[in-house]
């Protein structure tokens, strides 16, 4: 079974090829739609993610996921938020990192809590069923940029319950714990117990 995500993103489609069902085959957007991009001007991960899903489905005129999702900071007030891949635009993320590190550099690492958010949603266009599901996972905010696994802020990201990074873990490990394996992992599971006609018809 065929389904495209709604992203440009070829590291996020990857993490998602890892830890889907082996009964679904997921592509990215970008093999059909060169330059397609959706304005993500929602207030909330949730909308964006609603509404990459629906657009995007719309031109392909098949079943499509679509995911929003970044990092939330505690003393920061939640930045970079629903911003997290849009601030400090056209810059890399380790100068995003360096300046988010720059802000908290006086944070003692009992208040550098943060936490992951992934909004995932499935829409049909051909039956308008669309549904959503919310994954996160908890953590702390490192005191410097470490490991080179993962992509975003992989790198300055201690998971609740773990002495390192996600970039320093690694993808295996990325892969059973992480924000997005939560969301699509809940996503799926609805999409198994589906019957397989009303999912592509």
């Amino acid at each position: 079974m065929i389904i495209y995500f709604a992203t440009n993103n070829k590291h996020k489609l990857k993490e998602i090829n890892e830890i889907k069902p082996k009964n679904f085959e997921i592509k990215g957007m970008f093999e059909i739609l060169k330059s397609f991009d959706v304005n993500e001007d929602g207030k909330t991960f949730l909308e964006n993610s609603i509404k990459k899903a629906i657009e995007t489905a719309k031109i392909l005129r098949a079943p499509v996921i679509a995911d929003d999702s970044g990092l939330e900071i505690e003393i920061l007030n939640g930045f970079p938020g629903i911003y997290s891949a849009r601030f400090m635009e056209n810059k890399s993320y380790k100068e995003k990192m360096k300046h988010i590190l720059k802000k908290m550099e006086n944070v003692p690492f009992e208040k550098r809590l943060a936490r992951f958010v992934c909004a995932a949603t499935y829409y049909n266009p051909k039956n308008n069923i669309l549904f959503s599901v919310e994954g996160e996972i908890k953590g702390k905010i490192s005191y410097s940029i470490l490991g080179k696994s993962g992509f975003g802020y992989d790198p300055i990201f201690i998971p609740e319950g773990e002495t390192l990074t996600f970039g320093q873990l690694g993808q295996d490990i990325k892969n059973r714990i992480s924000h997005r394996k939560r969301a699509f992992q809940k996503l799926f599971s609805i999409l198994l117990n589906i019957p397989k006609l009303e999912i592509i018809s």
